[in-house]
């Protein structure tokens, strides 16, 4: 059969149609074009006067957090809505900008706030049924995020772009593109680049590699679904199309391309910071919103502290280690928490470290689950994914949660949540402290506080135990007693009879071991902190006129009970407060005031407050020098062969001098001492006062982290022993006031009660009343937690 083609189907026929056809085609398309063109020009034109007012673009003033820093320049905190660190186009290196132009803008010098490319692909994909796209030029971005909302329709494209050209009909190039480089959102609060290089990499833009600004110019398209914290597999596919079109716009060359590419990224995590100190930061916070309110959080203000940031993360690692050292001797209290895994569920599979997401990550103690759980062995996985199989030592705490007959608030099975912390190589099975402490150290010269944790951990308790914390400071309390009484003729060859006291009430106080050695000198009572010689010390002067010595060292009277348990530290004091009292023994007698502010300034680095240089002079002086010399040469001998002796043998240096504090029943445990140029004070309890457990002491867990901290802040640091004043000799190898050169002081103290004047003079001392006898009985109200 034959078929017969119709000409009109004919090859020289059809293309002749096709051509016809396609001809009217293009001659309608030119003609809806130029129509649209003309609809656009007037819609323009009668759109334009009422576009929002752009002129204040040139006088920008962006949100900026308060932020706080150590005195040598080292961030600590930032507060607001924003991350931002405002930079201007000249402050922003050359590879940040060019790598963004590349992957953003490439044609952003060139064209005049729109892209006519980029908008005809736009149009060609609506005509044609597709998806709405993008294709904004950097211009439209900065129109959109200052005067529009983020919608997707023609309308809101079309005033972008009237916008971009309005902008750049205002502002040089290189203002739009500092505009944009500071105000776009980058992920996890941060604004701007400078913001998001701190953040990510904890480096300012200054310091970025290739690879890690390709990283920052991948952000703006999706910061939320790219950000290298929370989604780092979908950041390293945005970095690597980054770094191809770097490459393709020769911002830079195939050997950087590939070195690039190799480098592998550390980011940081959230809330990672250098120095850790949040609880200063805190500080700054509340006294720069006193004064500046709601200001203090959108206009940039610089806070600088008087803290080192060498001395301050020493003081940080140190009182952590003390508390978690400690925690790993406390009996198992069971699992942190409890998650549902799957069964069947694989230990390298994503899900099972995402099961932890609720649990606050910490770089010491590692949050993980447990996978698999039996008594000899025990396989967890950490928030990271990293798996962990642990036995042996690893398991010595949580073995009672092990046990076949473990109560269900003790049991260690699949789903447990609890803590691993490294030691060593390996890894030990824990839980998180659940004792507090603070730890503060200040310059004896001029109060600067150099270093102040709060506590263990600022997330999860914000009280500040350096500051709000007032607790029993026991026997830390006693060298400010033994200073009065220098005052009353008593010296340190002094003998004082640690026997059993009479005519105190009920009360019926003991030495620490329950001991008593009869007469014993004044150094030897401090050096062995004996209770009994403390008390008849504080007999001697009356409990009225101590509260009214130890205030000129800081304590609040007060706070400070009237009747004998005075003497043992049974009042209240906090560490800071007990760290100033310190800090007039080390330099001499002068009144010292904290200080942790330094100076304020604003955006522009102009100050707005300036804390005056101290220099404390004679004007200050609250004890007499000779007096804190004698109580130092005291001290000097408990930090070498008494209660604090671990401080000399651990730090090899003479140059030491403190005392440890112990409350009755180890509610509080403290050391409080001094170098010199830095006085330090470090305190361990529980926040709810009960008892630390009866091998706990000033000497076992406060010493050791003020013997951590020191060793930082004394690196390099000369020594420097306190040298003997006017007014002081040596006899029979031990020091005297010197108009008691011959003899005179008050040689033995007896059993009767002392009674003497309440006043007390600087100098000369008040001469003694003399001893008629015994004295009328002292009420005594013992505290709850009456110290020894």
């Amino acid at each position: 059969m034959r078929f017969s083609i119709p000409d009109s189907l004919r090859p020289a026929r059809l293309g002749s149609a096709l051509r016809v056809h396609w001809r009217r085609v293009l001659a309608w398309g030119a003609v809806a074009l130029a129509l649209l063109s003309v609809l656009t020009l007037v819609a323009g034109v009668l759109m334009y006067p009422n576009l929002p007012d752009t002129s204040a673009l040139s006088n920008y003033q962006p949100k900026q957090p308060l932020r706080v820093y150590t005195a040598d320049g080292v961030e600590i905190g930032g507060f607001g809505s924003e991350r931002r660190v405002y930079q201007r186009i000249d402050q922003i290196p050359p590879l940040m900008r060019d790598s963004l132009l590349a992957v953003e803008d490439s044609r952003f010098y060139q064209h005049h706030g729109i892209d006519p490319i980029g908008i005809a692909r736009a149009l060609g994909s609506i005509v044609t049924g597709g998806r709405l796209q993008g294709a904004s030029t950097i211009t439209q971005q900065v129109a959109r995020t200052f005067f529009l909302n983020r919608s997707r329709s023609l309308g809101r494209k079309f005033k972008e772009a009237l916008l971009a050209l309005k902008i750049e009909s205002q502002l040089s190039k290189d203002q739009v593109l500092e505009l944009y480089m500071n105000q776009i959102y980058l992920g996890s609060r941060a604004y701007g680049f400078e913001a998001a290089a701190q953040t990510y990499f904890g480096k300012t833009l200054a310091a970025l590699t290739t690879a890690e600004c390709a990283m920052l110019a991948g952000l703006p398209q999706n910061p939320y679904f790219v950000n290298p914290i929370r989604n780092p597999e979908r950041a390293r596919a945005r970095q690597l199309v980054a770094l191809s079109r770097m490459r393709s716009q020769g911002v830079i060359n195939e050997a950087q391309y590939q070195q690039a590419k190799e480098q592998k990224l550390v980011v940081r995590k959230l809330n990672e910071v250098d120095v850790h100190a949040e609880y200063v930061a805190e500080m700054a916070r509340q006294q720069v919103y006193a004064q500046f309110g709601e200001l203090s959080y959108t206009t940039g203000l610089k806070v600088e502290t008087t803290l080192r940031a060498d001395e301050q993360e020493a003081a940080y690692k140190a009182l952590r280690r003390t508390l978690i050292e400690r925690e790993l001797r406390q009996a198992w209290r069971g699992p942190e928490g409890e998650e549902t895994l799957a069964a069947g569920l694989a230990d390298s599979d994503p899900a099972v470290a995402q099961s932890l997401s609720d649990y606050d990550d910490d770089d010491e103690l590692r949050v993980a689950i447990v996978t698999q759980a039996a008594p000899k062995a025990v396989t967890v996985v950490l928030a990271s994914g990293e798996v962990l199989q642990l036995d042996g030592a690893a398991l010595r705490q949580i073995q009672p949660g092990l046990a076949a007959n473990a109560s269900n608030k003790l049991r260690v099975r699949r789903g447990a949540v609890l803590r691993v912390l490294k030691q060593g190589k390996g890894w030990v099975l824990t839980q998180w402290p659940e004792a507090e402490g603070g730890l503060v150290a200040l310059d004896p010269a001029n109060g600067d506080v150099r270093a102040l944790v709060g506590g263990f951990d600022f997330h999860r308790n914000q009280f500040n135990h350096v500051t709000q914390g007032w607790r029993q400071p026991g026997s830390s309390y006693k060298p400010f007693i033994y200073a009065g009484a220098m005052e009353r003729g008593v010296q340190p060859e002094t003998l004082v009879n640690d026997a059993p006291l009479s005519n105190v009430g009920d009360w019926s106080p003991e030495n620490d071991d329950g001991s008593t050695d009869g007469p014993i000198t004044v150094r030897q009572a401090l050096i062995r902190s004996k209770n009994l010689v403390s008390i008849r010390l504080l007999q001697l002067l009356g409990p009225q006129a101590a509260r009214d010595w130890t205030s000129r060292f800081g304590f609040d009277p007060d706070r400070q009970p009237d009747n004998l348990t005075q003497a043992l530290g049974s009042g209240s004091t906090n560490p800071m407060q007990l760290a100033g009292a310190y800090a007039v023994i080390a330099n001499g007698g002068l009144k010292v005031k904290p200080q942790f502010i330094r100076r304020i300034s604003d955006a522009a680095g102009k100050a707005v407050f300036e804390a005056p240089e101290i220099t404390l002079t004679e004007a200050d002086r609250v004890v007499p020098q000779r007096n804190t010399f004698m109580i130092a040469s005291l001290l000097q001998d408990v930090a070498r062969v008494g209660t604090g002796a671990r401080a000399q043998a651990a730090l090899k240096r003479p140059d030491l001098y403190g005392k440890t504090g112990t409350t009755n029943d180890v509610v509080d445990a403290w050391f409080a001492g001094f170098q010199p140029r830095i006085a330090a004070v470090a305190w361990v309890g529980y926040d709810t006062p009960r008892s630390l457990g009866s091998r706990s002491s000033g000497s076992a867990l406060a010493l050791p982290a003020w013997i951590d901290f020191m060793s930082t802040a004394l690196k390099n640091v000369p020594v420097q022993e306190l040298q003997p004043p006017e007014g002081v000799v040596r006899v029979n190898g031990d020091w005297r006031y010197a108009e008691w050169a011959d003899g005179g002081f008050i040689r033995s103290l007896g059993l009767e009660d002392q009674i003497v004047s309440p006043a007390l003079a600087l100098s000369p001392p008040v001469p003694l009343v003399p001893v008629v006898g015994p004295g009328p009985v002292v009420p005594v109200e013992v505290p709850a937690q009456a110290a020894r």
